[in-house]
Formats: structure tokens, sequence, C-alpha cells
């Protein structure tokens, strides 16, 4: 697992010259972005391996990496922050000079510690480097040990022990036969979530109707297929034995073979768990000719993509609940008339946390199955599901199923998986909330070659989309307009993998003890019953609290960089004041149930805008009527300002002067514009990608300049996402030439939601 990818380019960034190290330490930093380039080259090949397949010391090996790449990480974070400082420079003469002089003694300090800091760190990379070496840590061998493919056994489930797939079946049956009058080839696509019983159907499917064809088979597709001998099952099924094509080692030879045995006959194929787009267009599709036969293609895929690419995508949907029922009851007591009364409640629940997945229902039942009088071993059992139950013996067909999906993943996207562990059970997990957060960690990279002008926020959407695609979450509140996921949920049985997964490789921490405070890197406490560690934690990066607690009582590590407290319910502002220390956080989320934060004396700390590294402020739980000058002045990296006011008059209020100096924003949502100042200022933020906004122009202010200050929002040329409600001005709007937009009326307010096109200009 790669969890420092943000390092290189960091490494990178201090040998420009801005940062006027000397010789000694570029040539320190020269060799480390080296050998750490070459460490991370050989930890991605280890991350693409099955853990069971590595030996003792290439796991070692790996963990002891990632703990330098963190380490080495803090310390050039720390050494940017002390060279660009917390403080913005002040205007007055005398001042001025005294900070110029402080600021000049740092950077010295900071230079020289950062030196020494390499010099130390360097040791340990180069032991490191040795034992990759001595021991071949990257020469991974195949195992040795034949291991059988836990899917196998859905190709040999009798009949009688499928439950729920009649109208999916039906449903796929009825896309093959569709239009049956024509002699061209169908193909169903069959996609859903590891598990889900996709090989299941399409061999129920296959079985039934194999009869009406001349020649059937029925293969799978690994992770890493290899091609020829794909080639060579598909032609053993169809031959029925031996075939000619046995000792060819020529690709175009074999696919030429499949060609040739088919192009006569009515056939019907199953290519069973695709992957990947690329086996299909440069082999399968090639050699499954169409042959004006009315031959049938099924394929199985975890990868929407890649259904909707083949063709005919059937998305598989989970069982119902009453088929849940009957599987679950049926394996354990025969039926669920027969289920004694004590087990009905936590049946229930177990069922709900299943998710109609038949893997998990079996999986589960089968564990069950032979304790079925012991009420508390279920109640263990049921505590267990989304809570990293991976780890249990009886779960490893499971776990290797999703195993797959997690091993297909891109090295950054392994990173942004776990990431989801933080997270409860069941919780609705905001996409913006979740993108900024990985934005925050620099888990989001950008490629300026390949994104070109992509911003954070879609590259970080990317990224979940990818999610998505691959079945690893699911979407949740649906947008009404254009139908996409505002948020997703994890899966109760992927939870407990990626929950398994965090724990092996120290990512993230859900529970404290045995003395670990030291250790902990991302701290995520989910109830009261955890008590807050008596011990300073110097390493932890992220802080996520989902319960009310005395944040007054807090530690604050000052390597933070996350400080998520939307969940956390207080009241008193004033025990926010320690924020101003953290002078790394990247991600600010503060809430509180029912909050009212006013412009008297319940404000927000003034001490927020001594984040100069801040990204992302969120304060979309709480209601704030106006943010104070003093907050945002110093917050020049910002890149997204919510809040939980609605688009409305009662929206946040913005201070004249504060919007100009953030010009890395990239969404600003649920404030009001009230002076043409702040509506000239917006034009500032060229890198705006979403604006949810109310104008509100005083009467006073009603003259031909409204027209001049509304037209800077056309400089708003990157915005694809507006909201807006303008008062008594909406002809304005209106008259904006190149919108796509859909709007309706609302007591006097115009509603515009718009994507914004590439050269919007004033009529």
């Amino acid at each position: 697992m790669e969890f420092a990818s943000t390092l290189l380019p960091k490494l990178a960034k201090l040998l420009q010259d801005e940062y006027n190290l000397h010789k000694g330490a570029k040539k320190g930093i020269g060799f480390l972005h080296r050998e750490l380039e070459a460490m991370h080259a050989a930890l991605r090949k280890i991350s693409e391996v099955p853990r069971e397949q590595l030996n003792d010391l290439q796991r070692i090996w790996a963990r002891d990496v990632r703990e330098l790449s963190y380490d080495m990480e803090d310390i050039v974070d720390t050494f940017m922050v002390d060279v660009e400082g917390p403080d913005p420079p002040s205007k007055r003469g005398a001042k001025k000079m005294l900070k110029k002089m402080i600021r000049k003694v740092t950077k010295a300090m900071a230079r020289r510690e950062v030196a020494k800091e390499i010099k130390d760190i360097k040791e340990r990379v180069r032991e490191l480097a040795e034992r990759r070496d001595m021991y071949k840590v990257d020469d991974i061998a195949p195992s040795k040990k034949t291991l059988v493919d836990p899917r196998l056994k859905a190709l040999y489930t009798e009949a009688t022990e499928i439950v729920g797939i009649e109208e999916a079946k039906e449903e796929v049956i009825a896309g093959l036969t569709e239009g049956d009058g024509g002699q061209q080839k169908k193909i169903v696509s069959i996609a859903g979530f590891g598990g889900l019983g996709k090989t299941t159907l399409a061999k129920a499917v296959y079985d039934e109707i194999k009869g009406q064809f001349d020649c059937t088979c029925f293969v799978s597709v690994s992770r890493n297929p290899d091609a020829k001998k794909l080639l060579k099952d598909i032609l053993y099924e169809l031959h029925g034995g031996g075939h000619p094509g046995a000792n060819l080692v020529e690709i175009k030879r074999l696919i030429d073979l499949v060609r040739d045995f088919l192009r006569n006959k009515r056939y019907l194929i199953v290519i069973d768990d695709i992957w990947d787009k690329e086996p299909w267009d440069k082999v399968i599709g090639l050699a499954l000719m169409e042959n004006n036969m009315r031959s049938r293609i099924i394929t199985t895929t975890r990868i929407i993509d890649v259904a909707e690419h083949v063709g005919g995508s059937y998305r598989l949907k989970p069982l119902s609940d009453e088929s849940s029922e009957i599987l679950f009851y049926g394996r354990i007591f025969g039926s669920k008339d027969k289920c004694p009364r004590q087990f009905s409640e936590v049946s229930e629940t177990i069922l709900k946390k299943c998710g109609g997945v038949p893997l998990a229902i079996v999986t589960t039942s089968s564990m069950l199955a032979n304790k079925s009088e012991d009420i508390r071993v279920w109640n263990d059992v049921c505590n267990l599901i989304g809570s990293g139950l991976g780890r249990n013996s009886g779960m490893d067909d499971m776990r290797k199923i999703l195993l797959l999906s997690y091993y297909d993943l891109p090295s950054h996207m392994k990173t942004c998986l776990l990431y989801l562990s933080i997270f409860p059970e069941d919780y609705e997990i905001k996409k913006d909330r979740l993108i900024w957060r990985w934005v925050a960690e620099g888990f989001v990279q950008q490629d300026q070659q390949a994104a070109g002008d992509q911003s954070f926020l879609e590259t970080g959407e990317s990224y979940f989309n990818e999610l998505l695609n691959r079945s690893l979450i699911q979407p949740a509140d649906m947008d009404d307009v254009d139908g996409t996921p505002r948020a997703c949920r994890v899966h109760d049985t992927m939870l407990d993998l990626i929950i398994s997964l965090s724990v092996e490789e120290c990512f993230v921490t859900t529970v404290l003890g045995d003395g670990m405070e030291s250790k902990v890197r991302r701290l995520s406490l989910h109830n009261n019953s955890t008590t807050w560690p008596t011990m300073k934690m110097p390493k932890l990066r992220s802080l996520t609290m989902f319960f009310r607690y005395p944040v007054i009582d807090l530690m604050t590590p000052s390597l933070l960089r996350v400080l998520d407290l939307l969940d956390c319910n207080y009241y008193d502002l004033a025990s926010l004041r320690f924020v101003g220390s953290l002078s790394h956080l990247r991600y600010l989320g503060l809430g509180g149930r029912n909050m009212i934060i006013s412009s008297g004396t319940d404000q927000l700390p003034i001490e927020i805008g001594k984040l100069r590294f801040l990204q992302t402020l969120d304060l979309s739980k709480i209601r704030v009527e106006e943010l104070a000058l003093s907050v945002i002045t110093g917050l020049g990296q910002l890149m997204c300002l919510r809040t939980g006011s609605s688009t409305g008059l009662d929206a946040t209020r913005l201070p004249d002067g504060g919007l100009k100096k953030l010009t890395s924003l990239e969404v600003l949502s649920g404030v009001v514009v009230t002076s043409k100042c702040i509506v000239e200022e917006l034009g500032h933020l060229t890198k705006l990608r979403v604006l949810e906004a109310t104008v509100k122009l005083s009467t006073e202010e009603a003259d031909d300049d409204e027209w001049t200050a509304l037209g800077s929002l056309g400089k708003l040329t990157k915005v694809e996402c507006l909201h807006t409600r303008v008062h008594e001005f909406a002809d304005i709007l209106i008259s904006m030439a190149q919108w796509r937009s859909h709007y309706a009326t609302y007591g006097g307010f115009l509603f515009v939601s718009s994507r914004w096109c590439p050269q919007p200009h004033m009529d």
C-alpha cells in the first residue's frame, strides 16, 4: 500500500532554489528522493500481491518503508510551515521590520533543523535499502501452493440451493431473446458487487437455455488474464476435450481457430468475471465473431464501465428481504417457522447487515449453523459484522472474493478505499466531505500532463466515481436534477474487509489501548464509551469524532492535518480557540446540533484565520450568520468554504474585502452576497467550480452599476455547478448567454441550476 505517495513531490519541491537549502542538504534530499522512489516502486509491487503470498520479511520491510515515509513527510511539512510562517505580514513599519527579522531567524533555524533531520533519516534509508537487496524483498515469486478459486463453488451450486434469482434469471433471458427475429448475436453483461451472485445467475441462465444452441462454453477470466490460456479454455470446452490449438502459442492462430469453429454455429458463451476492457477488445471480442446465427453471449463483471463497454449492461440487485430470509433460515433451521423465538431479533439484525448479498448470507449462516443453541455466539457474530469480521477464519471465502476487487485497484485508490474505515457502520458519507478529506491527506494527486486544467475537486470526484464504478461503494442521496449520487454507503461485508486491512496496515485506529497512542496517525472515535487517552499522540494526522465530547479537553497534536468535528455536538465555541495552533491543518469541519453562530458574542474563533495552509473550512452542519473578515483574510490556500445556511436571505453573509484573497477557492456554498463589492470580488475567484449563493443587493445600489457588478460572474469560466437565487434583479442572470439552465421561480427568487459553457458573456 502506497500511503506516502505525497512525499516524493514534496522532496522534489524542496530542491527548488526558493527554499535556499545549502549544498549538503540538497544532496541529501536528492539521495532520499532516488532511494524512496525505488522503495515505493517495490511497495507498489508488494501491494498487488495477496497478503498470504508475502513472507514475514516482505511484510515487515513494507511496514518500515511506510513508517519511514510518514516520518520523512512530517519533517518536510514542518520545514515548509516554519519557512512560510503561520502569520500574515504586518503593515506597520516597526512591527513589520521586527517580524521580518524574526522570520529570517526562524527560516535559518528551520534550514539547519531540516539538514540535521535529513542526515539522521539517511541512515534509516540506507538500512532499508540494504535489507531490500539482502532479502530480495521485491523479488516476489508466485506462490507454490495451488489455491482453489473461491468463485468455483458458484459453478457447482445445486439448483435446489439457489434462492431468489428467478426474476433476475427471467430478465437476463428476456434480454438475450428480445427481438429474436433478427440474426445478429446478442450480449448481456451482468454487473454487480462481489458476492452478489453474478456467476450463480449466469450459470442458472446458461443451464436453462444451453439446449437451444449448437455449441456452448462457460469460462472464467482471472484478474490478470493469460490470453493464450483463455482462448485454449474456450477451445477445450467447445470441442468437448482435446482441440487443435493445444500446442499453439501464437494468439492470432488461437483466435482464428475459435472463429473457424464458431463460423457456422449458433453458440452460447459465458465469459465470467471480466476485470478490464482490454481483454474483451483485443482477444475475446475478436474471437466471438458475428456469424448471423442468433448467437448469445453472457458476461459478468464487478465494474460498471466494463459492462457498458461490452454491451447489454444488466445491474444485478441484492436479494429481496423475503428471499434473504428463505436463504438464511433455510440453511440453519430449515425454515423461518422453525427459528426459536430468542433468535428472531438477532437474526433480523444479521440479515439487515448482510444487505441482501447472497455470499454474506451464506457465509454467515454457515458459521451459525452448528451454533443454533448458543445465543451469545449469535450476538457476538452480529456485533462483529461491520467491525472487521474479515479476520474471522469462518469468513475466508468471502474475504478472498472481496480481496480480488481490492487487489485490482490502482495503488492510490487502495488508500482512498481504506480511508472509509474512518466512518461508522451504515453511515452515509457525503461525497464532498470525503473528497476534501482525501485532498487534505494528500491522496488526490494531480498529474499536470494528464489532467491538464483538472481541479482537485474534479480529480477527487473521479476517484469517488471509480469506487462506485467498481461496486466497492454504494450510491446514496441521489441528486434530483442530474441523478448523480451526493453521498455513498459501504456495504457491511465490504466494510469488514476494509477495517481488517486498515488494522493490518495500522492505517486507521478506532479503539485505543495498550499504550499504542504514540503510534496512532489517524484516529476515529465512534461512541461515548471511548476513553480519551492521557498520553499525547505526536504523530496524529487526522482526528474524527462522531459523538458529543468536551472539545476543551482535547490534546492537540502539532502535526494534525484533518480535524473533523462535523458529527461532534458541542456548544462552547471558546473551546475551539486551540485550532489556531494547528499550523499543519488542511481540513477543519465543525458541527453542532441546532447551533447558530451569530455576529455578536457567539462568533467563530478568529484563530481560524491563522491557518494559512487550510484547504477546507466545512461549516455545513451549523448556521453561521456572518463570517468575520479576520477569519477568512489569512486563508489564502482555502479551496472549499461551505456553511450550513440555506441559499436564501438567511445564508451566511460575507465581509467586504475578504473574497479577493481566496483565489484558490473551488467551492463556495451557503453564502449571501449583499454588496456590489463582494459581487466584484467573485470575479477574482477564477478557479471556482461550484457556487451556491444568494445575490441580495440593497435598493440604494439599484443603478446601472448593477449590470457591471453582476457581469463579474461572467469571469467565472470554470464554474460547472451554479445554484443561485437573485432577489429583485432576476432578469440580469436570465440575460446571460450560453447557459444550459433549468430553473423555477419561488416567491420572488429565481433558482438557477446550471452547467457553465466554455465562454459565457453578457448579451
